[in-house]
């Protein structure tokens, strides 16, 4: 009897535990049976593996086979652990020396001709398999992905064979290195692009350099859309923490993923007919969702009230909260969503409230109920409000007459406000907490009643007061100032357009 132990990982969430397969061998009629909660696809495994094995001239024992996957009360899914339960087979048989599998970690699936196959999720894999001490051998299409995770010895394989010549010590599989080229943020869409919109360019500039959440008001064709897609070209480049954390999401998500894009803050635009599973994620085995996939990043939402209004509110708690969880009766899942919503609409059904050209034909109860589908609570946790009207004929044609300032300019100044911010509190001035709003952005008495003025007027919560306070400090900080000044705090009111539509009403 023989018995051989090979390590792998799962998947849940962004996490990759630890799953050891145990492949016994012994007398009685050939059978090959998988135990350790597996799924349907990793059951398929053994037919996938006996192929591979006896195309590559290897020897598939006619004895009983026993696979354990451990620990059995984790759920094992997909086809990641072919390539461990194939290492396993020949170890226990004999064809490979079991004394090499105690220092790697291996993941892949594989094809009925030997080939490795890759696999979603595999960068939180190479992550612990590098605090585990151990060399992960990889697909090579997925040897790219898991090299981002410093430290990390990642082998990368075409075949079967080659791992198996590597093990023996006939051939050396070459070592993965992270030295690629990577696309940075000077090759994103410029903010020079956009002619005119200087108030839009500020206010997107504070937003950035305090990581405040906004909302543009305008007709269509305006250029929202055309501002929100340059807005990442402002934000300060991930730090390795970051660009981390959003890869390992971006790994486990099932869609393309691009290393050579993992220092660029996300950037996601799900259309408005998006449900709310897709939004915060979901599923049988769940899978992140928009949220999540914008973690460290900006979410999108075009056309804000067609998004329906229960697929709006699940936003609520990932906003104050920064993750999401995700329960189902087996299993319960937590993923990160500290992302910035920028979002967009329209100021009427038609499109053309307040616009020059005077088509508008919408009545106020129309108005009223378009925008009464973002409900009060949404709106209340998006801390700048701003109008985006048409720009003149002229401005179109020409733009500024001294040119458009690019987001290289607008970025240092965001970096720099960041900077100060992070020595301050160690977060972002949107994030800061009550206590340190309270010591950080105290006002001079002309600025308490100013405050006190427009949150009479507007009727302004408390929540939107403290944020009125933080967006004045980030406008501050732009300004290179200690203290908060009565402009500073003019201007952050200035931002909080439909709260003073609202109160007009």
């Amino acid at each position: 009897m023989s018995l051989a132990v090979v390590f792998t990982r799962g998947r849940q969430g962004i996490a990759a535990p630890l799953v050891t397969v145990e492949v016994h061998i012994s007398n009685g009629l050939p059978s090959l049976s998988i135990v350790g909660l597996p799924e349907t696809a990793v059951k398929e495994s053994k037919d996938r593996v006996r192929g591979a094995l006896l195309n590559c001239q290897f020897e598939f024992p006619l004895q009983r086979i026993t696979v354990n996957m451990a620990p059995a009360d984790i759920p094992k899914e997909g086809g990641r652990f072919d390539l461990a339960i194939a290492l396993g087979i020949l170890a226990a048989s004999g064809q490979i020396r079991s004394d090499a599998l105690r220092e790697i970690e291996c993941v892949g699936e594989l094809s009925l001709g030997g080939e490795l196959r890759p696999v979603s999720g595999v960068l939180p894999v190479a992550i612990q398999a590098k605090h585990a001490g151990r060399t992960l051998i990889a697909p090579k299409e997925n040897a790219g992905e898991a090299a981002l995770a410093e430290g990390a010895k990642i082998l990368a394989a075409h075949h079967l064979l080659e791992v198996c010549a590597h093990l023996n010590g006939q051939q050396q599989l070459p070592f993965e290195s992270n030295e690629g080229a990577s696309v940075g943020l000077e090759e994103l869409a410029d903010f020079a692009d956009v002619h005119g919109h200087y108030h839009a360019k500020r206010a997107l500039e504070v937003a950035a350099a305090g990581k405040h959440n906004l909302i543009m008001l305008g007709p269509p064709g305006t250029g929202k859309s055309m501002l929100a897609a340059r807005f990442p070209s402002i934000l300060p480049p991930l730090t390795d923490d970051e660009a981390l954390e959003s890869a390992a999401i971006g790994s486990v998500s099932d869609l393309p993923f691009d290393p050579r894009r993992w220092r660029i803050p996300p950037f996601r635009s799900p259309h408005h007919t998006a449900s709310a599973p897709a939004l915060v994620g979901g599923g049988g085995n769940p899978k992140p969702g928009e949220v999540s996939l914008a973690h460290n990043g900006v979410l999108f939402l075009d056309e804000l009230p067609e998004f329906d209004r229960k697929v709006l509110e699940v936003l609520r708690e990932p906003l104050e909260t920064g993750c999401i969880t995700i329960s189902r009766a087996a299993r319960q899942v937590d993923f990160p969503a500290r992302f910035q919503l920028i979002a967009a609409m329209n100021p009427c059904p038609c499109g053309y409230l307040g616009d020059a050209s005077g088509r508008c034909r919408c009545t106020s109860e129309q108005v009223q109920r378009y925008r009464a589908r973002i409900s009060g609570p949404l709106l209340d946790r998006i801390d700048i409000h701003i109008e985006v009207p048409r720009v003149s004929k002229e401005m179109l044609r020409h733009g500024a007459p001294g040119g458009e300032q690019k987001s290289a300019d607008i970025r240092r100044r965001v970096i720099a406000a960041r900077e100060v911010a992070l020595q301050r509190t160690g977060k972002p001035n949107a994030s800061m907490a009550p206590q340190e709003v309270k010591h950080y952005c105290q006002l001079t008495d002309d600025g308490h009643r100013l405050l006190e003025q427009a949150t009479e007027k507007l009727g302004l919560s408390h929540r939107a007061y403290h944020r009125i306070l933080k967006l004045a400090r980030t406008i501050a900080d732009l300004a290179g100032e200690d203290k908060i000044a009565v402009p500073h705090l003019s201007e952050a009111i200035g931002f909080r357009r439909l709260d003073r539509i609202s109160s007009a009403v």
